[in-house]
């Protein structure tokens, strides 16, 4: 969480440089593309990659990609805090994608959560109120649907498919996505920015393989709920780096689409049929898909 909290520190401070959103996505993608080759082609493991899905892996990052641009926009938009609370709104659109387009059943317990949820956004969001970008709260939210979506993508490919392999298909056709846009957005940089550039990738490689290596030793309950530790981080380099800190409505809002957030991840494991929350992802096979979307969109 330290290492995605500083991804997104990144973003908000080279978007106010006046690099471009598909520039970033291009290196944020990119870097992970050539690490995990080079780190399969090393061990002569490349077989590990083949898959016979190609075009679900296409559709998942084309999807992917749209809610990532999202997530970018609304960090170069708002303050950290308020994006990164924005982002747990994903088992808020989850549970209802699930009850309205796939017909699950959704109970008191979830519904409940849903509505405590999407009342921490108002408190957040604070309409007809000038001080909170529309664009940014928009994307936020727009990502979190998004996220959502990809949830259900990601569940039918862990049927087939190993979590690297997702990884890898995202990183690698959301390079090409960003690259038939970035010539388009590039610009000249200083070596600071391509070094934070280049970050940007690095961190995300980082934050994945660290999300995957933590469900090796623990639940993914255990891990889902230190998930919402990227608050404390985020608003930590708000503070530190722009002397923002989080609005009242924002320490009202956020712990409420926490909360909401957390009751619809308890009550899926206590169901034992998991609608992916926005949390972690499952390295372990035999803890299902539930945690996976966050790890892979990371």
């Amino acid at each position: 969480m330290v290492l995605f909290a500083t991804l997104m520190m990144v973003v908000k401070y080279i978007g106010e440089a006046g690099i471009a959103v598909p520039e970033m996505i291009f290196w944020r993608q990119a870097v992970p593309t050539v690490l995990l080759l080079t780190w399969f082609a090393a061990r002569g493991k490349l077989g590990t990659l083949r898959t016979s899905r190609a075009r679900s892996h296409f559709l998942r990052t084309f999807v992917g990609m749209i809610g990532m641009i999202g997530m970018l926009i609304s960090v170069t938009h708002l303050h950290l805090a308020e994006s990164t609370t924005l982002s747990f709104t994903a088992p808020l659109f989850a549970v209802v994608i699930a009850a309205l387009v796939m017909r699950e059943h959704v109970g008191i317990w979830r519904w409940s959560a849903v509505a405590l949820g999407f009342c921490g956004v108002l408190v957040i969001a604070r309409p007809g109120v000038a001080d909170i970008s529309t664009i940014g709260t928009a994307a936020g939210l727009f990502s979190g649907l998004v996220l959502a979506i990809v949830n259900f993508q990601i569940r039918d490919l862990g049927r087939t498919e190993s979590s690297i392999c997702i990884v890898f298909y995202f990183s690698l056709f959301g390079t090409l996505f960003a690259a038939l846009l970035a010539p388009f957005f590039v610009s000249a940089h200083s070596p600071y920015e391509w070094f934070l550039l280049v970050s940007l990738g690095v961190l995300g490689a980082g934050s994945q393989f660290l999300i995957a290596a933590s469900l090796r030793f623990a639940p993914v309950m255990s891990v889902i709920v230190i998930d919402y530790t990227l608050l404390i981080w985020s608003t930590l380099y708000g503070w530190l780096i722009w002397n923002d800190l989080p609005s009242w409505t924002t320490w009202i809002g956020a712990p409420a689409i926490i909360v909401a957030s957390l009751t619809i991840v308890w009550r899926e494991n206590r169901l034992a049929r998991p609608i992916p929350p926005i949390g972690t992802s499952d390295s372990v096979e035999t803890e299902g898909i539930a945690g996976e979307a966050k790890f892979v969109q990371k």
